[in-house]
């Protein structure tokens, strides 16, 4: 599928949020993915998984939510320091849930998207604040598929506002998220009686997905692909 690869802005309460675009550019309404970041920033491997997602038939938008730190706000994976730095200085409270608002409201007045077909997913911090947009806007999306997001109490108690399917990934051996918390998580939705999967990859360390970081793992990145686009083809494309 041909695609065609654009940067925008987003307004936001504190300013513009650039952002980059993925449209295919077969001429039909479609659904959309909105894409969060690892605490890397918006890295060139964000940019080919938002391709990647794009080329399965969606619009894909990917949002800066470091734009509030405007120029050098992306690092290199040897940058742990720094990008866990600039992570933490975020504001998980009500600028990030305006953020995530905005980049949405921006899908939804596009009169090429199925503004009811919103899918999410995102990879580290991206989908933290993945499961965080499934707690706290449910209402506004579709489905919400999180990667080795690490999750808060509070969002874990917010679990209960979930409205959406879920499909969660992680690693077995991911030093940022032990399996005990892992299990908290699950226990959380099974008492709930919400919609969900959750996969862990035994052998897979945190960002096993993005190849190139130490922890890629092939065969849970490949499988984890798999998953992801079938998850998204049933709940943001069966209807059509």
């Amino acid at each position: 599928m041909k695609v065609a690869q654009t940067e925008t802005l987003i307004s936001t309460p504190d300013g513009q949020m650039p952002a980059f675009l993925v449209v295919p550019t077969k001429p039909d309404r479609k659904p959309a993915v909105l894409l969060l970041m690892e605490a890397f920033g918006l890295t060139s491997h964000i940019r080919d998984v938002a391709i990647r997602i794009a080329n399965e038939g969606y619009i894909v938008l990917t949002p800066d939510l470091y734009y509030r730190e405007l120029p050098n706000n992306t690092f290199g994976y040897n940058e742990v320091d720094q990008a866990m730095a600039m992570m933490w200085r975020l504001d998980f409270g009500k600028p990030i849930e305006a953020d995530i608002r905005a980049a949405l409201t921006y899908l939804k007045s596009r009169s090429d998207i199925y503004p009811d077909r919103i899918g999410m997913t995102g990879f580290c911090l991206g989908g933290g604040l993945t499961f965080f947009t499934a707690c706290k806007l449910s209402a506004e999306i579709a489905a919400a598929a999180p990667f080795y997001g690490m999750v808060s109490d509070e969002w874990i108690q917010a679990v209960e506002n979930i409205t959406v399917p879920v499909y969660l990934f992680f690693g077995g051996v991911d030093p940022f998220i032990p399996r005990d918390r892992i299990q908290h998580i699950k226990s959380r939705f099974q008492e709930l009686g919400k919609d969900y999967t959750l996969k862990v990859y035994p052998d897979a360390g945190h960002g096993f997905f993005c190849h190139e970081r130490a922890d890629y793992n092939r065969l849970a990145a490949e499988d984890a692909w798999h998953e992801l686009t079938r998850f998204f083809q049933q709940h943001l494309q069966s209807t059509f």
